[in-house]
């Protein structure tokens, strides 16, 4: 019996791959065997991400997801895919006062504009393979509320709200479509995130996480599943992965 959490053979594209989540997932993923395209703005931090990773395993493109144009120019660099996963993201916190347009649409282009927007070009060009899987990185910020995260919250809500409708869609070519929510993750963005607070306010934050603030692992290992062929039968669900966050 071939082990369901092998991703060998597979070639799975990542967004966001220069650090935090996606950097992970490309490290984990290339370990289980996958053929991981790489993409991100930074050449340096994806060749970092690389050089991390299983080097023969991945091959980096740059790509700004903020210009469409740049990003057509990169799906027509790709093979076809077993697997996609969105990791690519930006947060804005701040009272609703304070945002205007420019600051609205930055968000929502690069959280969900720019995911669906990519999605449509693979599936227009046949590039998502059928059994494949697409993953999403949302976050629990989409299911609570939290003073000056009204922009982020709703760009994300929205992406939760297009995964469902894609995974119905796609369901006919046995695509899977799934995304996760994580709580907070010690990643580049967490660390943005705490530059607003005071240590103390990251302490007390962090008390209310029974199982405290999560690692770059605790999400990869979940990408790798719904990648995998353990997953087969899984699909329009929103996985949460909040070290108990939501439970109390």
């Amino acid at each position: 019996m071939s082990e369901p959490f092998d991703l060998s053979g597979k070639t799975i594209l990542v967004t966001g791959a220069s650090s935090g989540l996606g950097r992970q997932i490309c490290i984990t993923a290339s370990r289980m065997g996958a053929n991981i395209i790489a993409t991100g703005r930074n050449k340096d931090k994806l060749a970092e991400t690389a050089g991390m990773s299983i080097k023969e395993k991945v091959e980096m493109i740059i790509c700004d997801l903020n210009d469409s144009e740049n990003m057509l120019d990169m799906v027509k660099k790709l093979p076809g895919l077993n697997g996609v996963v969105y990791s690519a993201g930006i947060v804005k916190f701040m009272p609703l006062k304070f945002a205007n347009k420019k600051i609205i649409n930055d968000v929502f282009q690069i959280n969900c504009i720019a995911p669906i927007i990519l999605i449509s070009e693979l599936l227009k060009k046949r590039l998502i393979f059928n059994n494949s899987s697409i993953v999403f990185i949302n976050s629990i910020m989409s299911k609570i509320a939290v003073l000056g995260n009204g922009i982020y919250s709703a760009s994300k809500s929205a992406l939760s709200g297009f995964a469902k409708v894609l995974a119905l869609e796609l369901s006919s070519q046995k695509i899977r479509v799934n995304s996760i929510s994580p709580g907070m993750v010690r990643t580049p963005m967490a660390d943005q995130t705490a530059k607003i607070l005071s240590e103390d306010a990251i302490k007390e934050d962090e008390k209310k996480y029974p199982l405290g603030y999560g690692e770059p692992e605790d999400i990869s290992n979940t990408v790798i599943f719904l990648l995998s062929d353990a997953s087969k039968w899984m699909t329009g669900s929103d996985v949460i992965i909040d070290g108990g966050y939501l439970i109390q």
